[in-house]
């Protein structure tokens, strides 16, 4: 990476409950600036669009529904060199709109923490991180330094990804909302499989309703997961009858 002293050497743009978590844990390593049409309170450099296009590493922490217009808007003013990395949740349709719109100058990665700011409350260490470089060879210091910050960095294709992501996150995300619409849930009489269950849920309810669209709709192997996930479900509940 090149480095000027006037510039920020990483952008993160989308400033919300991630983009915060993000930059809170990356200005001890990397000099951060933010940018979001909401700018929260922080003590961070607040920046426009072309200048956080201007970093040397870019990160789009920004809603799936918004990247395609972002990119277009960072594409002209990206560096040669330079590093765009998106946080999405799912990876091929980004992977696909990034090779795509940004110039071949530009370094890609995609990329998918696979945490939270509930779960990552305490601290990375430990947490994992799904890790796709898609151009150029620079993801070798970037995956350095996230180990350095104590995360498993796990390579792999966004295909891939999408493939494990169906049921890890489908399906979570899935039962944590057919179990937050039946009520409030016993917390006396339990067992210790019903508590964790009951964690999972709430780990993931908070999560907005445009993230789940993106793991439930987004995801091209989501849906035939699960319909076999119900269809067994189903069949289940026949076979109790």
């Amino acid at each position: 990476m090149f480095h000027h002293p006037e510039i920020p050497r990483l952008a993160v743009i989308g400033f919300g409950a991630f983009g915060q978590l993000i930059a809170r844990h990356l200005r001890h390593h990397i000099p951060v600036c933010v940018c979001d049409p909401v700018m929260r309170a922080n003590d961070l450099p607040q920046v426009d669009l072309e200048d956080a296009a201007r970093c040397h590493i870019v990160v789009l922490a920004v809603p799936l529904s918004r990247m395609e217009d972002v990119l277009h808007q960072i594409a002209p003013h990206l560096s040669p060199g330079a590093m765009v990395v998106d946080v999405a949740s799912v990876k091929i349709r980004p992977a696909q709109m990034m090779q795509n719109i940004l110039p071949g100058h530009v370094q890609i990665v995609a990329s998918h923490p696979l945490f939270g700011p509930e779960s990552a409350r305490d601290g990375l260490d430990g947490h994992r991180i799904a890790w796709c470089p898609l151009r150029g060879s620079g993801h070798r210091r970037a995956a350095a330094l996230l180990r350095r910050m104590g995360l498993r960095v796990l390579r792999t294709t966004p295909d891939q990804h999408d493939r494990e992501m169906a049921v890890v996150q489908g399906l979570t995300h899935l039962v944590a909302r057919g179990i937050s619409q039946l009520g409030p849930m016993p917390d006396r009489l339990t067992t210790a499989s019903f508590r964790h269950l009951v964690q999972a849920a709430g780990m993931v309810g908070a999560d907005s309703p445009e993230l789940l669209r993106t793991i439930l709709r987004e995801n091209p192997h989501a849906a035939p997961v699960r319909e076999r996930f119900l269809d067994a479900a189903a069949q289940i509940a026949e076979d109790l009858r």
